[in-house]
């Protein structure tokens, strides 16, 4: 009797990682190195010298909602993360909306980033001398250039994230550790030996008399600290998913530390106007004060290596999410195939490639690099305000019994998550109604309220339009399912 041969089983994500891998990638995603080295200028341009204490400020509500992503991890680990807890606890519209910020949100940024990779790796060239090359002149200002130069490192590091995260976060944990090596020793440096005194008052949040400033400031400190979820999107291929809060929780940590570190060196070896003046190559700056060549060019080989890695770590949880959301049939079958060689979602990792890439080319409308980049650190605070607040509002609702059964359990689970949830949502629409009546017509420009309000504006509409496709076009069952998320299904045992 013949017998046709069993199926094979499908192609399934490999649970390789361990804690070190959530940090890497966590700590990656944030990028401590491109925050300090290009992000001081725009908080000193909005709060002066009072970065360290918006920083400080920034990481409560940012702490709590960490403490809410790693509680709903332990309940439910999904790769989808926010679009699954969300969606089961306040909705699916809402659960659905949550994962489109965290994934546009991502994708604005990949663009962004593209751009200020290759500037970093043209001013690199300039500092070993090549200026022009093939009669074009290799301005590290040329937000043309700076992209397209950009885009072949993006290529790059997506084959990587392709060819098995486990190499990707391996890779990553040694451009950690280089550029925070070269970062602790030049910031350190310029603590000791900067010129401009030390004040306890650079600490004093009250000291920002302008409440638009603060709000602003803050959104911009909580932009700094983005990243650190992504650890949660490998929740599926970690060996123990306690190690995905772990590492993201370590992460979190180190870089406030990192942070507030940079920040003091800066103001103590910058005035005001110069970090304003030098925006985002303040490290830059910062190492040509401090050394002479070829020990100059330190920092700004560890803002390349921290760009780099930035720019993988933020490929590998977009896929990801658009796999969950895949499964769920809210998006197409092309973010679930995973490869059988690799297991890894190889074709949804190059197609996110892809449409980071469009992104970046279609940025070219902004004439300045400087500006390109203030301009998607302020639209992508408020997607980010966004959807970290309604994940910490959906943990605080999902586990609001704890207020009866475990009232000390609910500190953490409740009411620190609601509370840090509703921060971000209030200061985003303060900050949302700041932008608003500041501007009196349209421009694209960082300065102009109307533009900076029409991203997060679009990015919400265009979720929306998106919700309504997935449940009335492809029917998807997520939203018959109030929410509740086709986890993915657990291999055969072998008894």
């Amino acid at each position: 009797m013949n017998s046709s041969p069993p199926l094979a089983a499908p192609p399934r994500l490999r649970r390789s990682l361990g804690v070190i891998d959530g940090v890497a990638l966590a700590a990656s995603s944030t990028a401590a190195t491109t925050s300090v080295g290009i992000g001081m200028g725009a908080l000193a341009a909005t709060v002066g010298l009072h970065a360290p204490a918006i920083l400080l400020v920034a990481f409560l509500p940012i702490l709590g909602i960490a403490t809410a992503y790693a509680r709903l991890n332990r309940s439910e680990p999904n790769m989808g993360s926010g679009y699954v807890w969300v969606g089961k606890s306040l909705g699916p519209w809402l659960g659905f909306l949550t994962g489109w910020f965290t994934l546009v949100g991502t994708v604005i940024f990949m663009a962004y980033t593209s751009a200020v990779t290759g500037s970093v790796v043209l001013q690199f060239a300039n500092k070993a001398g090549l200026h022009d090359l093939f009669g074009l002149r290799l301005d590290p200002n040329s937000t043309a250039l700076s992209t397209v130069l950009g885009l072949f490192v993006l290529v790059a590091v997506t084959v990587t994230a392709v060819t098995g995260v486990r190499h990707a976060t391996r890779f990553q944990t040694w451009l950690l550790v280089f550029e925070y090596a070269v970062l602790l020793v030049f910031c350190g440096w310029a603590i000791v030996t900067g010129d401009h005194g030390f004040a306890w008052s650079w600490f004093d949040p009250f000291a920002i008399g302008d409440g638009t400033a603060f709000a602003q400031g803050l959104v911009l400190a909580v932009f700094f600290f983005w990243g650190w979820d992504a650890a949660f999107s490998v929740t599926e291929e970690t060996k123990d998913t306690r190690d995905v809060g772990r590492g993201g929780f370590i992460a979190l940590f180190t870089m406030l530390a990192l942070f507030l570190y940079g920040s003091v060196a800066f103001q103590r070896e910058m005035s005001l106007p110069e970090l304003i003046e030098q925006g985002p190559q303040g490290l830059t700056y910062l190492g040509e004060k401090l050394a002479a060549e070829p020990w100059a060019t330190l920092p700004l080989l560890a803002l390349m290596c921290s760009a780099v890695a930035s720019l993988q770590s933020s490929v590998i949880p977009t896929a990801r999410g658009l796999h969950a959301m895949g499964r769920d049939r809210t998006m197409g079958p092309l973010w679930t195939r995973i490869s059988p060689r690799y297991g890894s979602p190889a074709a949804g990792t190059v197609a996110v490639m892809a449409v980071a890439a469009l992104m970046a080319l279609l940025a070219l409308a902004i004439p300045k690099l400087n500006e390109m980049i203030l301009a998607a650190v302020n639209s992508i605070g408020l997607i980010v305000a966004l959807y970290y607040g309604l994940t910490a509002l959906a943990c605080a609702v999902r586990f609001r019994a704890d207020l009866r059964a475990a009232p000390a359990r609910a500190v953490r689970s409740v009411l620190a998550p609601g509370l840090s949830g509703l921060a971000l949502l209030g200061i985003g629409g303060y900050l949302a109604h700041s932008y608003a009546t500041m501007s009196d017509h349209f421009e694209l420009s960082p300065d102009n309220g109307w533009f900076m309000l029409a991203v997060p504006a679009g990015v919400v509409l265009s979720g929306l339009v998106m919700a309504a496709w997935a449940k009335y076009r492809r029917r998807s069952a997520y939203f018959d399912r109030g929410g509740f998320s086709l986890a993915a299904p657990e291999p055969p045992s072998a008894l």
